[in-house]
C-alpha cells in the first residue's frame, strides 16, 4: 500500500500519517527502488490502533506510551486513568453549564462586564440604572475584575460586601449620590474643594466587610495604581482621601 491507501483504509490522512513518522509512533518502512515507500497490514493495524486510542482521547506522548509497551499490560492502567480524567472533565462541565443556566436565567440577563456569579449580575440588576454614571460603570467593571482575581475562599465574602453596597433601594440611592459627586470631579484639579464631599460620600458607601484589611492597602501596589491612572486627577483623590478615611475610622 502507498501512504495515501494507508491513509484511506484507517480513515486519517496523510499528514497524520506523516506526522506519527515524525514522532515514532509508526515504524516509517524503507523506500523502494521506485521511490515509493510500501506499508503492509502491520503498519496498518498500529496505525488504525493509534487513531482508536488518540478517539479515546489519548495525548500522542501517553499513546507512544501504550505502543512502546509490548505486553501491553499498562493499556488497562491507562484507560483507567483516562476514564477517571473524563469523569472529572464531566462533572466540572455539568458545574459550568449549571452556573451558565443560571447566570442566563438571572434576572436583568447577563451584565454588560460580562459573565459574572449570579449573585453579583442580581445585585447589578438592582442598580442598573446607575449604568448612566460613568464612574458606576468603572466601578462595576472592578468589582467584575476583583470577583475573577480574589481566590475562591473569598468571592462569597466579596458579593456578599457588595451586597450591603447596593443590597437596598437606600443603599443604591447613596452610591449614585456618590458615583454624582466623583463624575463631577471628571475635568476638576486634585485639590478641588468637592473632592473632599465626594470622598466623605463615597467612604459611607463602602461597608467595612468590603475592605477588612483597609489599614494594609498599599497605595502603591499595582493594581491600586492602574485604577488611579484610569481615573481622572480629582477623581483619583477623591478615592484617595475615601481610603484615608475609612482608615482613620477603623483604627
Amino acid at each position: 500500500m502507498r501512504i495515501g491507501e494507508l491513509a484511506g483504509v484507517v480513515g486519517v490522512t496523510t499528514r497524520a500519517v506523516r506526522h506519527y513518522h515524525h514522532l515514532g509512533l509508526l515504524p516509517e518502512p524503507e523506500r523502494r527502488a521506485n521511490g515509493y515507500r510500501e506499508y503492509g497490514l502491520r503498519h496498518a493495524v498500529v496505525l488504525a490502533r493509534i487513531r482508536r486510542l488518540t478517539e479515546l482521547g489519548l495525548g500522542l506522548a501517553e499513546v507512544r506510551d501504550v505502543l512502546a509497551d509490548e505486553a501491553g499490560k499498562d493499556l488497562v492502567e491507562v484507560l483507567t486513568e483516562l476514564d477517571e480524567d473524563l469523569a472529572r472533565q464531566e462533572e466540572a462541565l455539568r458545574e459550568r453549564r449549571a452556573r451558565l443556566r443560571a447566570l442566563l436565567d438571572a434576572e436583568g440577563g447577563v451584565p454588560a462586564e460580562g459573565p459574572v456569579s449570579p449573585g453579583l449580575a442580581a445585585l447589578f440588576a438592582q442598580a442598573a440604572h446607575l449604568s448612566d454614571s460613568p464612574m458606576a460603570v468603572k466601578d462595576r467593571e472592578i468589582i467584575a475584575f476583583l470577583e475573577t482575581a480574589v481566590p475562591d475562599g473569598e468571592r462569597e465574602r466579596l458579593v456578599s460586601s457588595v451586597g450591603e453596597a447596593l443590597g437596598s433601594p437606600e443603599a443604591v440611592a447613596r452610591a449614585g449620590e456618590a458615583y454624582a459627586l466623583l463624575d463631577a470631579l471628571a475635568s476638576a484639579e486634585p485639590a478641588d474643594p468637592r473632592v473632599d464631599g465626594a470622598a466623605r460620600a463615597l467612604a459611607d458607601c463602602i461597608p467595612p466587610t468590603l475592605f477588612p484589611d483597609i489599614g494594609e492597602l498599599d497605595q502603591h501596589d499595582n493594581v491600586l495604581r492602574a485604577f488611579y491612572d484610569d481615573l481622572a486627577p480629582a477623581q483619583a483623590e477623591a478615592v484617595r482621601r475615601a481610603l484615608h478615611i475609612l482608615t482613620e475610622e477603623r483604627r
